[in-house]
Formats: C-alpha cells, structure tokens, sequence
C-alpha cells in the first residue's frame, strides 16, 4: 500500500502489534513478508476448495491467473514451516527474534492483507492480521498428557481453566463450545491430543486478549466520562464454533463492540497436511488469525477503521511509541446521504463486492457506509431492483453538496457502464 503502518512506531496498529508480539517471547516474529503471493501458498497448501467462494474475483485481487495480494496471514503456514524445516536462510533472516524459535516451531507473522468487502465502519479492502502458529512434536504432547494424569487434572477441551484463572477479569470470558461431530477431531490427531492443542491455545489466546483489554480499560479510566463505565463488564467476550478449511476443531472468538458481537480471531486445531506437507509429520499444531484494527478499535476506542489511514494531525498526534491511551474524538463533520436504485441485469450477474469496490474507487475515504435499504422484484415481469443508501462523510473536513452531487454521479454512470445495470 505504500504506507507500510506497521513500521510507523506511533501508529496504533504498529503499537499493537509491538504489544503482542511481548506477550509471545517464545515465537518468532515476522513483519516484513511481501504480500504478493501464489494462489498454491493462498489456497491450495490451506485445502481451499477448488470452487470455495474466497477464490472469487470478487473476494480477491488477483495480480494473474495464478498470483494474487494475500488475503489473509495463513498463506504463510506452510512456507514458513518448511522454511524452519530446510533451514531456509531466506526466509528465517526475516524473523526479528529468530533465536526464540530457530526452527520456526513457533511464529508470528504480522502483516497487511487484501479483501474485496462490504464498506462501513469495521470492512476495509486492506487491513492487517497477527498470524500465530505452535506447534510440538507428539513426544512432548504425549508427555503433557501423562503429567496431567498423574496430576489428576484430566483433559479439558474448552478452555475451562482459562476461564476459572479469568474471572472477574475485565474480558467476561464465556466458552460452552465442544469438540465432537460437528466441530470434529482429525482422524490423524487422538482425542486427548485435541483436547490438548485446543486447551494450550484457548489459554494463552484468553490471556492475550485479557492483558490487551485490561490495557483499554485502563486508558478509558483517563477519560473524562470514565466514571460512567466503572462497575460493568467491559468487554463481554465470546468463543463460538466455526469452521475453516485448514484447522479442526475450529473456533472464533467474538467481542462485544458498540452492540455488535465484532470477530476478532478465527483458529484451531491445525490440519495435520499442513505439517505433513512441510516434512514436520511428527508435529502437531494450532493456529490463529487475528485482525489487528478490529482489536485496535477496541484497545484505543476508535470507532471507525478509515481513521487508521488517515494523516490528520488530529489523529495521528495522540499516539506515541509504547502508550496505550483511548483516542478522543475531534469534532465530527456532517454525512451526506444519498440513495442509488436500479434493476439487476437480465442475466443476474450483479454482486454487491463489485459495487463497493467502484464507489470506493470513486470516493475513497469519503464513503462511510453503503448499505442495502430496499430489494425488490415485479410481479409480472420478475425484474429484480436493488437500492443502496451511500453515506459520504469526511473525517477531516466539511463536504458541499456540489462535491458528493458530482461523486454520486459519477458512481450512477459507472454502475451502468460497468456493472450492466439499469437506473430506475
């Protein structure tokens, strides 16, 4: 993207990400990965289907046929194993603490990612991700389990200790999920050995995520309406079952944000071909991804993700290297709203990713939200019509009517041109 805010010390994300990376000592750390990748390590070494949706041109940026801007931190899984594995100098150089992890056992990969998406104050088409990955060989998992039997703990799967070690903890930690047939073990793992990997991430995840609210709550107590939030739960937080192509068991984690539950992480179990494919067939692993301005607008209390790319003084002033500190709103300018209707194409080829991407292209930091307000289709002749409401606001100035009259007409004279739809 050319801008490169992860290498911005006083940026939040880079603040962020610096904050994480001390909570995981033992990993390596990667931030400098090229985002040019191959659709083998984007979907391919991660068991993608071969017609899974996220292969889309409409999900994707493809550079060529078989090239395209990473989508998501996983598509490194694989190389940056096999890298530990072949002793790949290439690659390990690039570990800022390779010494931690000298056979990339365990990392951390930081970096900026690609999307087609909707708009609105949580999507952006680039945002960045915290890859983590750990992995042990079953020796030392096996060891683990007979220690705990000896112990008399037994296993548990769902992160019940975690929890016990968090209550009254400011992340309200909640976890009724279950390993069994619809969130499945892998034939190639046992199920103690699950029960295993989940609980060691569920664990060290639950108390990342605890340290970093605890860290928000203390900068919203510096401000002046801090006084108001004393004595609630602060940050409800959720785990739900999920699934992904290339872990098993999977889950998400959810926080409760502006009355929304936001996803912060998907994760799990690793798939044992991942390993197998690097020549680590003797090692097991779990694996996340978590997106870093979603945890970010929770950690300072920014409540839009345009903010993270914007170069108003307002707002990159109130951050410094190493400060936690919740962002203050400045004045807020006033939204511009207007609504664009139209019938589909006759031959149904109309996605709403394409239509974000254009009035995106057009507006770029100036839409706030496109929403769909009205769908409609005729009785009699069975045309289908769409009506979307464009809310144009600027987090730095004042917009005129005039100004977002042009743009709006700009956006109803491409939708027709390029997306083969007719204005009602």
């Amino acid at each position: 993207t050319g801008r490169d805010l992860l290498h911005h010390r006083s940026h939040p994300l880079a603040i962020l990400k610096e904050l994480i990376f001390k909570e995981f000592p033992t990993f390596a750390h990667y931030d400098s990965i090229s985002p040019v990748v191959s659709t083998y390590q984007n979907f391919d070494s991660l068991g993608f289907a071969k017609d899974h949706p996220g292969r889309s041109i409409t999900d994707t940026y493809y550079i060529n046929q078989d090239t395209l801007l990473r989508t998501h931190t996983s598509a490194h899984q694989l190389q940056l194993l096999a890298a530990g594995k072949l002793n790949d100098s290439r690659l390990l150089r690039l570990a800022k603490n390779g010494e931690a992890a000298p056979m990339n056992e365990r990392f951390l990969v930081a970096a900026d990612v690609y999307r087609r998406d909707e708009i609105d104050a949580s999507h952006y088409p680039v945002f960045h991700q915290m890859e983590g990955v750990c992995t042990f060989s079953r020796a030392e998992v096996q060891e683990h389990l007979r220690n705990r039997k000896l112990e008399g703990a037994g296993s548990r799967a769902n992160g019940s200790e975690s929890e016990a070690g968090q209550r009254g903890s400011v992340a309200q930690l909640s976890d009724t999920t279950e390993i069994g047939k619809d969130n499945p073990v892998q034939p190639e793992h046992t199920d103690e050995e699950a029960a295993f990997l989940a609980e060691h991430m569920k664990k060290m995840m639950n108390n990342m995520v605890v340290q970093i609210l605890t860290k928000a709550v203390a900068a919203q107590k510096n401000t002046v309406d801090a006084a108001s939030k004393e004595g609630q739960p602060e940050f409800p937080v959720r785990w739900i079952d999920a699934f992904f192509p290339f872990t098993s068991p999977s889950w998400e984690m959810e926080v409760l944000f502006q009355g929304e539950w936001l996803e912060i992480c998907g994760c799990g179990v690793m798939k044992q071909k991942i390993l197998d494919d690097a020549g680590m067939s003797d090692r097991l692993g779990w694996a996340f991804g978590f997106g870093l301005e979603r945890l970010a607008m929770l950690l300072f209390g920014i409540p839009d993700i345009r903010l993270f790319w914007s170069t108003d003084p307002r707002f990159t002033g109130q951050f410094g290297p190493g400060r936690i500190n919740s962002f203050k709103q400045f004045s807020r300018h006033p939204a511009c709203i207007k609504d664009v209707s139209f019938w589909l194409p006759a031959s149904g080829e109309f996605h709403e990713n394409d239509l974000m991407d254009l009035v995106r292209e057009i507006a770029g930091d100036l839409v706030e939200g496109v929403k769909l307000i009205d769908s409609f289709t005729h009785p009699k002749t069975g045309k289908s019509s769409r009506c979307y409401r464009i809310n144009y606001c600027s987090m730095d100035r004042n917009v005129t009517n005039e100004e977002i009259n042009a743009i709006q007409e700009q956006v109803r004279e491409r939708i027709v041109s390029q997306l083969g739809v007719a204005l009602r």
